[in-house]
């Protein structure tokens, strides 16, 4: 699910490409959406990026490729596939949730979570959440404390394992260690999956993925929301 300004923007990078051969400028970007300065298109564009609906092309000016369109458009999709060099430790099978219907063996503890969306930057999480979206996972997965899951859009964070539409466990906590996975919410209005870093002053938000940059921000804007403490993944 894109927010309105990412599909909006989409959909005018699209049209700009089909007309003119050439991706727009960040300025013709910010006039088309209205938006008082370029960082707001920043932040928009990594968030495109980030899901698979665009691509950057280092090393050329104004280069950007539409990768695919939402559902509502018509489209030729082309995804991206992901790197399958990592192999990393999953667990795999049909946990039951009220979404899907599936039995829970009788011998298996469950536990219930709310299950709040896709994670992906442009979203809060408080947005996000869903009363009737629960998921049942092993209890043996979670620690003490309160937990959400979560849906993963996109392959910032591939090279740690975390594949386009997997599944996150995250509890809920507002710290987290240096070189944490964490639900990161920048300036109260962005919601990414990254890994922490600090350095110096600057709390870095750090992808999983050659092709994307960390990002560095001062503290106050970066609201830690939880932590990484499992993954599911279905086929």
């Amino acid at each position: 699910m894109l927010t309105k300004k990412q599909h909006q923007l989409l959909l005018f990078i699209h049209d700009h490409l089909q007309k003119n051969g050439v991706s727009p400028s960040f300025d013709e970007m910010k006039d088309a959406l209205q938006l008082k300065s370029k960082s707001g298109i920043h932040r928009l564009i990594t968030g495109l990026e980030e899901r698979g609906f665009i691509k950057r092309l280092a090393h050329r000016a104004r280069a950007i490729e539409v990768v695919r369109l939402p559902e509502d458009v018509p489209q030729a999709a082309t995804p991206v596939p992901a790197p399958t060099s990592f192999a990393p430790n999953v667990i795999m099978g049909n946990f039951g949730s009220n979404l899907t219907g599936a039995k829970v063996e009788a011998d298996i503890e469950v536990t219930t979570l709310p299950l709040y969306g896709r994670i992906a930057a442009g979203t809060p999480i408080e947005a996000l959440r869903d009363q009737s979206s629960y998921l049942d996972v092993p209890a043996s997965l979670l620690g003490s404390g309160e937990h959400y899951a979560l849906d993963v859009d996109g392959d910032s964070m591939i090279e740690a394992g975390i594949l386009d539409g997997d599944t996150v466990l995250i509890e809920r906590t507002d710290t987290a260690e240096n070189g944490t996975i964490v639900v990161a919410l920048v300036d109260n209005e962005e919601a990414t999956l990254k890994r922490l870093r600090r350095k110096g002053g600057a709390v870095a938000l750090e992808p999983a993925n050659k092709n994307y940059e960390t990002r560095l921000f001062p503290p106050e804007r970066v609201r830690i929301q939880g932590k990484l403490v499992g993954l599911l993944r279905r086929y």
